[in-house]
């Protein structure tokens, strides 16, 4: 246990509880001040100084947000390779630059191979396997779809050539990048990659060692790849020789996967409906549908709070972090929400919406409903409300980790915006690397999101959980890219969205009051501490908090764990002037514009 939690407990000893497994994709790898950037004819935030970069070059040059977006996608493959890259998927919300009814919800989430079952994840004895184990190895990988979703989107959307927006990925794989400080940091407590021949060859010295920070990264099997991709188009990676290569290793590993080449060759992009809503009368908060959990989550906890009544409304912020008071509403507001985020969410295409619409999740009387909940002590653990006159039978998702990611926010010169979440799941997927069969050092990492789903199919009772393992099927994520737009005249107002498993949506959900509610800039909204609850313990940032804080919430009955929250937020904002960006200091994001 954290000192900080031993003496909080010794406050009130009845609020306390052990605490919880991490809910953070990666670990923390410190904390870099930034200041926040302004500019007036376009702007990229993303993950990596490297992929802003080629972002920024693309929309130097005329490229679309959708042109920049595909080309930071493509070196973050590279760079940072723990946290996305061709071998997953995303969720990629776009705006053509006119009216806001032109948004987009464009899915590239992986699915589940025809072969797959809902016992996948479990033992001889019908137990779920632990998740350190269910996630490494060919069983855990699903079908691929980031590069399908880009090529679809930039048909619709793209001004440059195809090919012209790998190239500084391709530059950088063959010249070589500088191993960063927190690809370094998180090979350093990686154990599972070592397995791999390639990922080992790759990642670590002939010791077992990481290769240092700073040493001179140079992958020529992904350079390969991603020049087949530039001249093939997505058919590269999904049929042919990188194809077979992926196959192979996923069905070859000693944990055998039930990916085949008929899954590669059918995947197809969709592109949904987005779920855009009111919020605090002049904003349009759009983001994404099931299977994304994430807006809906989002935006119930915006809801339930705007139900409250004005009376107890506390003003928020305390020494510039927010205090107990305004921190007890909102956690209690996330365990409704999150609760029914349990019960209710899965993919779209296998589990029918409650009262056969999601929004009847943000009904105005549902919410208030819910938020007669709220009262002046914990609920402790929340269940889900009952939003269609009939309750569904479904189980609960039992907490299980979930992982990320990484976000890139784009607006270009024609007000054009993007917001997208990227994954491969855990930090370094399922730690297995294919590299196209092309015989070259390096690749790139395969996804685990078959540890998305649900690794119980069923409960005690035999009533099935929605987001378990169907062939085909999406699983359930809580990525949130989020576009806002002025609900009086349509105009853009910002894109943002974050890393972060389960907690992406405590973090979209902070920049969104920070900046809109509380009138900070991002940068401002972004460095503020991060907390929330997974419908368990309230979770907040280690070390930013003051101790009278922690005894305040656990005087409510709260059971506080502090923790690392290791966001990796990105925004874009709009100003009188253009554009003000922030990137998360928690990371090595960068947000550049001119």
């Amino acid at each position: 246990m954290q000192l900080r939690f031993l003496i909080s407990c010794t406050l009130a000893l009845a609020g306390c509880a052990a605490p919880a497994p991490s809910p953070v994709p990666e670990g923390a790898s410190g904390w870099t001040a930034k200041a926040g950037k302004t500019a007036t004819r376009f702007m990229v935030a993303a993950a990596n100084p490297l992929a802003t970069d080629a972002g920024y070059r693309v929309l130097q040059r005329g490229g679309t947000a959708l042109d920049a977006a595909i080309a930071v996608q493509m070196v973050l493959t590279l760079v940072e390779p723990q946290s996305s890259g061709i071998g997953g998927g995303a969720f990629l919300m776009h705006f053509d630059g006119g009216q806001p009814g032109k948004v987009q919800a464009w899915d590239g989430r992986e699915t589940a191979p025809a072969a797959a079952d809902e016992r996948l994840f479990l033992d001889g004895q019908g137990k779920p396997l632990p998740f350190a184990q269910a996630r490494t190895g060919g069983r855990a990988v699903a079908t691929p779809g980031v590069v399908k979703m880009l090529e679809a989107a930039h048909r619709q959307h793209g001004r440059l050539p195809w090919a012209d927006l790998f190239e500084p990925a391709i530059t950088l794989a063959e010249r070589g990048f500088a191993m960063s400080p927190r690809l370094h940091r998180q090979l350093q407590g990686e154990t599972a990659l070592q397995q791999d021949p390639l990922a080992r060859a790759y990642f670590y010295k002939p010791d077992g060692e990481p290769h240092p920070v700073g040493h001179l990264m140079q992958n020529p099997a992904l350079a390969a790849v991603l020049r087949l991709l530039a001249t093939q188009g997505s058919d590269a990676l999904h049929s042919g020789a990188v194809a077979e290569d992926l196959v192979a290793r996923v069905q070859g590993h000693a944990v055998a996967g039930r990916l085949s080449a008929a899954d590669l060759r059918s995947y197809a992009p969709k592109l949904r409906e987005p779920i855009c809503t009111p919020w605090r009368v002049v904003y349009r908060v759009c983001g994404f549908p099931p299977p994304s959990s994430g807006h809906l989550a989002v935006m119930q906890i915006l809801g339930l709070l705007e139900q409250l009544p004005a009376a107890a409304q506390p003003s928020p912020l305390q020494a510039g972090v927010p205090n107990a008071d305004w921190l007890h509403l909102y956690t209690e507001a996330s365990r409704l929400a999150y609760a029914d985020r349990a019960l209710f969410v899965a993919d779209p295409d296998f589990v029918s919406a409650p009262a056969g619409r999601w929004t009847s999740l943000l009904d105005p009387t549902y919410l208030q409903q819910r938020a007669a909940l709220i009262g002046p002590r914990s609920m402790g653990t929340a269940t889900a409300g009952q939003p269609a006159p009939t309750p569904v039978a479904l189980a609960p998702m039992p907490e299980q980790p979930e992982h990320g990611t990484s976000h890139i926010s784009v607006v270009d010169t024609q007000g054009r915006a993007v917001a997208m979440t990227t994954t491969i799941e855990a930090a370094f997927g399922a730690r297995l690397m294919a590299n196209g069969g092309n015989g070259l050092p390096g690749g790139f990492l395969l996804n685990n999101q078959m540890t998305d789903f649900s690794v119980t199919p069923f409960d005690a009772q035999g009533r099935p959980v929605a987001n378990r393992i169907q062939p085909g099927k999406r699983p359930r994520s809580s990525m949130s890219p989020t576009l806002v737009f002025d609900s009086r005249d349509g105009r853009l107002l910002m894109t943002l969205g974050s890393p972060g498993g389960p907690v992406i949506i405590h973090f979209t959900a902070k920049t969104l009051i920070g900046t809109l509610q509380w009138g900070l800039n991002p940068q401002a909204a972004i460095d503020l501490p991060n907390f929330g609850s997974l419908n368990g313990p309230t979770l907040l940032e280690k070390g930013r908090f003051p101790a009278a804080t922690l005894a305040d919430l656990l005087e409510r009955g709260h059971r506080v764990v502090e923790m690392e929250l290791t966001s990796g937020l990105q925004a874009i904002q709009r100003t009188p002037a253009g554009w003000a960006g922030g990137a998360d200091p928690r990371r090595e994001g960068e947000v550049r514009g001119e």
